[in-house]
């Protein structure tokens, strides 16, 4: 459990992050601003976010990368420079990796993907399915929901398997891989499909997670009870490109 001073503290670390995106930001100096010890710190930020302090900031730095491909004129070897990677190289490899196209291909779509398919091949798959229900509060605008299975509690790269639900209640993941993952989910309000995944605050930005599960081929799942709430400065960014969800392109989803 996490008490309201530790999420104060990791909230003062994740502002300096977003302070410092394009400059070189060690462990010890986010130790630093918490008033942790470095390797307490790791740990509590750890707890509080679900992964750790370098990923949170390398995810914050491509989240930043996404919003200027989108919204700026920059090449990008000058957005890889802003965000803090001395190569370009390097800076779109990851890219490609997280938000699952490269950074041209990102702005050429408006922020969106032509597919998503399964990251996980050849690996032995469970019997059945992992079957759930998506849950709304009433003070929440229902949408669509990216329903997406990932062996991180941070929504990047491709899932292993995923659906796109019209909106709250109940879907199903076939054949999930051995493994253990996390059931991630994402939604906005019907009317906002265009926006690109992680765009938006907490008044838009609906997000809910299962999880850890372990499926191997001999066990029976239980079922998935995931209600959405807010997005909040605590979460990992959202980094995979959505599907365009104004098109037919949910037939290409793979799950």
């Amino acid at each position: 459990m996490t008490t309201p001073a530790i999420e104060a503290a990791v909230l003062r670390v994740i502002d300096e992050m977003h302070a410092n995106l394009g400059q070189e930001l060690t462990i010890d100096d986010m130790a630093r601003t918490a008033m942790f010890s470095k390797f307490h710190f790791t740990r509590v930020f750890r707890d509080v976010t679900g992964t750790s302090p370098g990923r949170f900031l390398s995810a914050l730095r491509l989240q930043e990368a996404k919003r200027l491909l989108l919204e700026t004129k920059f090449s990008v070897a000058d957005i890889s420079s802003q965000v803090g990677y001395s190569s370009v190289g390097t800076f779109s490899s990851r890219f490609k990796s997280c938000v699952g196209v490269s950074p041209s291909m990102f702005r050429e779509l408006d922020g969106f993907t032509p597919e998503i398919g399964a990251a996980v091949a050849e690996v032995p798959t469970m019997h059945g399915a992992l079957r759930g229900r998506v849950h709304l509060p009433e003070d929440r605008e229902p949408g669509q929901c990216f329903v997406g299975l990932f062996p991180t509690p941070v929504p990047q790269g491709q899932p292993a398997r995923c659906v796109v639900l019209d909106g709250p209640g109940s879907f199903e993941l076939r054949d999930v891989p051995v493994g253990t993952w996390y059931v991630l989910v994402h939604s906005v309000p019907y009317g906002l499909e265009h926006l690109p995944s992680g765009a938006g605050d907490a008044d838009v930005v609906s997000v809910g997670s299962y999880g850890p599960v372990t499926a191997d081929e001999e066990t029976l799942l239980m079922p998935a009870e995931i209600t959405l709430r807010p997005l909040h400065a605590l979460d990992p960014p959202i980094l995979m490109a959505l599907l365009d969800l104004r098109t037919d392109a949910l037939d290409r989803i793979a799950g």
